[in-house]
């Protein structure tokens, strides 16, 4: 497998999540949850960018973050500029790591246990993308629904 394309699609939707919360006419709604909603852009947000940081970015890249997942969905009221922020870092680790990884280390075992069963690096990727993918397409409805 050739990372290019895995940075390509990753970055790309990294880049639609930011448009996403750049959209939200009031800053207020990215944080709104109703009825069946549990969870809010915001809280998606910080969830894509910690998860990627934190398998990507630490676990492959030796980035030395340092993930938080329960305030992934605990904090609220970030400002929007902060999140495009985290949004745009993300983009850039992506951009640094995932070109340095060889063949031999995608095809190798995952460092961690993340799943049910192990796995190797090329495949939790392809994980990773999809599960990006997966949240953008709810922080789309969400701002489509808010508004």
């Amino acid at each position: 497998m050739e990372t290019s394309n895995l940075i390509t699609l990753i970055c790309r939707d990294l880049a639609k999540l930011k448009l996403e919360i750049e959209s939200y006419p009031d800053e207020k709604q990215i944080w709104k949850i109703e009825k069946y909603i549990a969870n809010s852009a915001g809280n998606l947000c910080l969830h894509l960018v910690g998860n990627l940081n934190a398998f990507i970015g630490a676990t492959l890249g030796n980035s030395g973050f340092v993930r938080d997942r329960d305030s992934e969905f605990a904090l609220k009221d970030v400002p929007r500029l902060e999140l495009v922020s985290r949004i745009e870092q993300t983009i850039q680790m992506i951009k640094e790591v995932l070109p340095t990884l060889t063949q031999n280390q995608l095809s190798s075992e995952y460092p961690m246990l993340v799943l049910k069963e192990k796995t190797t690096t090329e495949y939790f990727l392809i994980h990773l993308a999809m599960h990006l993918s997966y949240h953008l397409g709810q922080v789309n409805y969400h701002r489509r629904l808010i508004d």
